[in-house]
């Protein structure tokens, strides 16, 4: 069984306890118990989130170990910082687990630990300056959702680390179960570390569903040529009317929005390198 440690501190962001739910429906999807997911902090007892909400927890002993260790982050990792108690655990679970990973800002407990010197990581990319700055031996990628450098591991902010979390059971799994528990957790998609923490579905922001269905057409559908009557068709609306309604939603014409559509998807997939630039080209529509 693998055993995955969280350590929890006062005050720790709730999300980060969001990515059991990851490994628990890795569990049911299975059918059996891969996965063993536990909470500590060092003294053990009731640990408060920055919601308020209180977690039992384990203490740290000498002999507690998982293979796998998440490291939860706070709210503002500015006002509260690990101390040389945590930082010391933090170091030597890197040493006797397969992995460890900062979630959001526990990107910053890591780095102070001194174990993302000379490795690349992120964080929530309102900290990321932050991070350069207090820790310049830090390869810190800004953009990125979430990395894997060997064992060491961090997620930019919140339910990025769901994908974080994703990628391990995928890792340990493999594919074909990971996409079922992202099935059975209702995610959109699985995405790869190396997509952009501000995605251009977010940034276009439709406000109504068929603005919406015509955009998750267009990206499903990138190696066809979308015209704005396509678009209009799955919208039901007349083009001149799609267009107007499209512009005024979103700020930005139909054709626009495909092309920021393309190219984010292109560069997702010459990240992620498999494929020859040939293949990138034609699935994205750049014919």
């Amino acid at each position: 069984m693998h055993r995955v440690g969280f350590l929890l501190t006062h005050g720790f962001q709730v999300m980060a306890i969001g990515t059991q739910s990851v490994f628990e429906i890795a569990n049911t999807v299975a059918r059996e118990e891969v996965y063993s997911v536990v909470n500590y902090s060092l003294s053990g007892g009731d640990v408060r989130s920055s919601l308020g909400l209180s977690v039992s927890t384990r203490p740290i002993e000498t002999d507690t170990k998982a293979e796998t260790w998440m490291i939860g982050g706070t709210i503002d990792p500015l006002k509260t910082a690990a101390n040389s108690e945590e930082l010391a655990f933090v170091r030597h679970a890197a040493r006797t687990s397969r992995r460890i990973a900062g979630l959001c800002t526990g990107a910053f407990v890591l780095a102070d630990a001194g174990l993302l010197d000379g490795r690349r990581a992120t964080t929530h990319w309102a900290y990321v300056d932050v991070l350069k700055k207090r820790r310049p031996r830090v390869q810190v990628e800004p953009d990125r959702i979430f990395i894997a450098d060997d064992g060491t591991w961090t997620s930019a902010g919140l339910t990025a680390a769901m994908d974080l979390a994703l990628a391990m059971v995928e890792r340990d799994l493999g594919s074909a179960l990971a996409t079922r528990v992202a099935q059975a957790l209702v995610m959109h998609q699985r995405r790869s570390g190396g997509q952009s923490q501000h995605s251009e579905m977010l940034k276009l922001s439709p406000k109504s569903d068929r603005v919406q269905l015509a955009l998750e057409y267009a990206r499903n559908n990138l190696s066809k040529p979308l015209s704005v009557d396509d678009l209009a068709r799955v919208a039901n609306l007349s083009t001149r009317q799609f267009g107007r309604v499209f512009q005024a939603e979103t700020g930005q014409s139909p054709a626009k929005a495909v092309e920021k559509l393309r190219l984010e998807e292109a560069r997702n997939m010459v990240e992620r390198g498999r494929h020859p630039l040939e293949i990138i080209a034609r699935e994205t529509g750049f014919r």
